[in-house]
């Protein structure tokens, strides 16, 4: 009973076999093509009918390559696996050959255990007159969404229930709206994730003091967001003051992050969770900033740039610099600092 319970409420497998998999991937196939995949597992924990992959492929110091022993002992059906270690797979095992079995994974996932298609627009969402709809039969609008007149909706959009699109709010083809998301103000790319909670295109945190009062400065900027972001569940992203917010294609965004008025991220960054970038800041491409890291109005992350977490950064970080610390330093620096305090306060 325990088993059919889970069943239902874990992720639903589409069934496979090792032949299709490795046709549609243009991976080597070795063994027997028509062994049916209805799931993935860790090599560890993998049985009999599930897919796993052991790779020593070390992209990131995160990525932890598992003993030669847990590729020997592997129960699963279907492993997916470097040329190097063919010879130390299990016997009956099918193979599925790869350089990158880690960059594969990632595809057979998401093949394995897709979505299945949603479409209409429920009868209890809330439509204004004005709404362009590119196609409207490849759309899915659920119960209770709201979309404002001068939206456009391109196809194969899903938008879940209780989220709010805006007037003159441009939505790409393919782009998530996850439930409860809130968006004015803004043109979103294509195959873009807007995660539950997220709020994009509201004013932003601009003041101004006169005559001993804070009086608002209105916001007249949008926000624009490129293919394939992911923008992580609560996190802000405010609308411009007078020239735009931007984030740039591909780049990923964590739950609780607050990005500010006129900020632009560059391509394919990684921002954590908790980060926090004041007004008018510019992150440039494929920077990584780790979680909790705050960075100062104006302030400018060079490309490649990594900024540790609980960082405070005050000063420019140059391409490919490495700073961590409050206030941020060269992380070789910080580091240099933390082994004194610790080795002084022992003599202390």
């Amino acid at each position: 009973m325990l088993s059919k319970i889970k069943s239902l409420i874990g992720p639903v497998a589409v069934q496979s076999t090792a032949g299709q998999l490795a046709e549609k991937f243009g991976l080597e196939l070795r063994g027997n093509a028509s062994t049916v995949v209805r799931g993935v597992a860790p090599i560890a924990d993998a049985k009999p009918g599930q897919l796993a992959f052991y790779s020593t492929e070390q992209n990131s110091a995160a990525f932890k390559i598992l003993p030669i022993d847990v590729l020997k002992n592997t129960r699963a059906s279907v492993i997916l696996v470097q040329p190097e270690h063919v010879a130390d797979a299990p016997r009956g095992a099918t193979l599925l050959i790869t350089p990158s079995p880690r960059g594969n994974i990632v595809k057979i996932l998401g093949e394995i255990y897709r979505e299945p298609p949603r479409r209409g627009i429920s009868r209890r969402a809330t439509i204004e007159r004005g709404v362009f709809f590119r196609n409207r039969r490849t759309n899915y609008v659920g119960q209770y969404a709201t979309i404002e007149t001068g939206a456009v909706i391109e196809p194969d959009v899903k938008i879940y229930p209780n989220a709010y699109i805006g007037k003159n709010v441009h939505i790409g083809r393919g782009t998530v709206v996850q439930t409860g998301a809130h968006i004015e103000n803004a043109t979103i790319g294509a195959d873009c994730v807007i995660n539950a909670g997220a709020v994009i295109g509201k004013d932003g945190f601009g003041y101004t003091r006169q005559a001993g009062h804070n009086v608002f400065i209105p916001h007249v900027g949008r926000v624009i967001i490129g293919n394939r972001v992911s923008i992580g569940a609560n996190t802000c992203i405010d609308r411009g003051a007078m020239t735009d917010t931007q984030i740039g294609d591909g780049t990923k965004i964590d739950n609780l992050c607050q990005i500010a008025h006129g900020v632009v991220v560059g391509r394919e960054c990684f921002l954590a969770s908790g980060v926090g970038l004041a007004g008018g800041v510019v992150v440039g491409d494929r920077a990584l900033l780790a979680g909790q890291v705050g960075i100062a109005n104006g302030v400018h992350i060079g490309n490649d740039a990594e900024v540790g977490a609980h960082s405070g950064v005050f000063r420019n970080v140059p391409d490919g610099g490495r700073v961590m610390g409050y206030p941020a330093g060269p992380g070789t620096e910080f580091m240099r600092h933390y082994a004194w305090l610790r080795k002084n306060s022992k003599n202390s």
